[in-house]
Parts: structure tokens; C-alpha cells; sequence
């Protein structure tokens, strides 16, 4: 299977597809809010995630009047927000891999028992 190389585009393009001032990415980048790939040469290349990234800040400053502190602290209680999300359908996934663990055991165990008891009832969880 080949992979698809990710897309990187110069400074020049990423402004004129949002309409904005080049000055204005080199702010959000010493700001810490972007943080593209340099070549060789220093030149600033933006991955399709930073541009991603540079729409949700657009969004935020344009649509919504946040100024750049308040961009800041969105951004990162977003990344904290997917990181628990994550973090939990991991946790999720774990339990229900033990449970079907331990439902196979029950099973095994029960098939073997001199008197036979009906399984505990599992309650399925939708995936959400």
C-alpha cells in the first residue's frame, strides 16, 4: 500500500487562501498558536493540520471576536478535550475487551459445572 505524501504549503499560498496578511501567520507563530515546518532554507511550510489549526483561529478572531490570549486557551482546552476523549475510549475499549473476557470465562466455567446458572445480563453501550 503507498502512502500519500502530506501536503505543505509556502506562507504566500496559506495567505492568500484566508485572506491574510503573511505578517499576520509570522504573529500567530511567535504567539505559539501555529507552528509550521521549516525547509533547509528557513522557509515557513504549513501542513494541511496547521491549516486546519489556522481556519479554527480565524474563526475564533473573526466570527467570534476572541482576541489571541483567548484563542490560546481555547485551542489548548480543545487538545485537552481529545486528549481525555481519547484517553476514555481506550479506557472504554479495555473494559468492554474485559468483560467479553470474563463472559467467555463464565461461559467456560459454567459448561463444565454440575449445576448450570444463567450468565449476568450485559448491558451494551452505544458508541458515541
Amino acid at each position: 500500500m503507498k502512502r500519500q505524501k502530506e501536503a505543505y504549503f509556502m506562507i504566500s499560498v496559506v495567505s492568500r487562501r484566508f485572506n491574510v496578511h503573511p505578517q499576520t501567520l509570522r504573529l500567530y507563530e511567535r504567539e505559539g498558536l501555529l507552528k509550521p515546518s521549516r525547509t533547509e532554507g528557513n522557509t515557513r511550510l504549513y501542513s494541511e493540520e496547521d491549516v486546519e489549526r489556522l481556519s479554527r483561529i480565524l474563526r475564533l478572531t473573526r466570527e467570534l471576536g476572541v482576541n489571541l490570549a483567548g484563542v490560546e486557551v481555547i485551542l489548548k482546552m480543545q487538545e485537552g478535550m481529545e486528549a481525555m476523549e481519547k484517553d476514555f475510549n481506550q479506557l472504554l475499549a479495555s473494559l468492554r475487551d474485559e468483560m467479553t473476557r470474563r463472559q467467555e470465562e463464565s461461559r467456560s466455567r459454567s459448561s463444565h459445572a454440575l449445576v448450570r446458572s444463567q450468565p449476568a445480563r450485559v448491558i451494551r453501550l452505544k458508541k458515541g
